[in-house]
């Protein structure tokens, strides 16, 4: 999106979601054998498959796969009750299309059953919140 800007297509999703898998592969692939620190992702398939849905009000076959392959230990599930903070890569500033999103990411969340927190509050709650979370699953 920095490359080409955020004038995307449905199309566009699956090479995006192409492109996330490979860095995954070459990231862990990359590991010393004996590496057991968590691995963190800002992104995955679930991300691709709610923007292509809520964009275009559709998602390619092949991301919709991979969603259901996909086994991560943990989502973290960040909350909108942080102010807005714009970026060249962020959309939807207003907040009930935020809240919209929220929840459209919560229950593919709770509909695939996979473990996932919520993260809210102030910086130093979220963090809290979020290394506890992760530390209760190593």
């Amino acid at each position: 999106l920095l490359t080409h800007g955020t004038d995307y297509t449905v199309t566009d999703l699956f090479t995006i979601a192409e492109g996330q898998k490979r860095n995954e592969f070459t990231m862990v692939n990359s590991l010393p054998e004996n590496y057991v620190a968590p691995i963190f992702y800002d992104t995955d398939f679930k991300v691709i498959q709610v923007w292509s849905e809520f964009v275009f009000n559709e998602c390619d076959n092949r991301i919709l796969k991979q969603v259901a392959l996909d086994k991560y230990d943990l989502y973290l599930l960040c909350n909108t009750d942080l102010p807005w903070v714009a970026d060249e890569l962020r959309e939807y500033p207003d907040l009930k299309t935020r809240e919209e999103l929220f929840h459209y990411y919560q229950q593919i969340l709770i509909d695939q059953d996979v473990p996932w927190v919520l993260i809210k509050g102030v910086e130093e709650e979220r963090l809290s919140i979020a290394v506890d979370a992760v530390n209760a699953i190593l």
